[in-house]
């Protein structure tokens, strides 16, 4: 009985993974579009002391 269960576990654990790998994204990324840059462009005269 033992055995048994300790397949079942494995069998239930290496389809859970599969599930996940292959399964659809679950990824909750807003569906925002490209965003427009705002800051300022780089000049090769600025001060870049860092």
């Amino acid at each position: 009985m033992g055995i048994s269960k300790m397949i079942d576990s494995v069998i239930q654990y290496i389809s859970e993974g599969v599930t996940r790998i292959f399964g659809p994204s679950d990824d909750a990324y807003p569906a925002i579009g490209v965003q427009p840059f705002a800051g300022e462009p780089f000049e090769e005269g600025q001060n870049t002391d860092w």
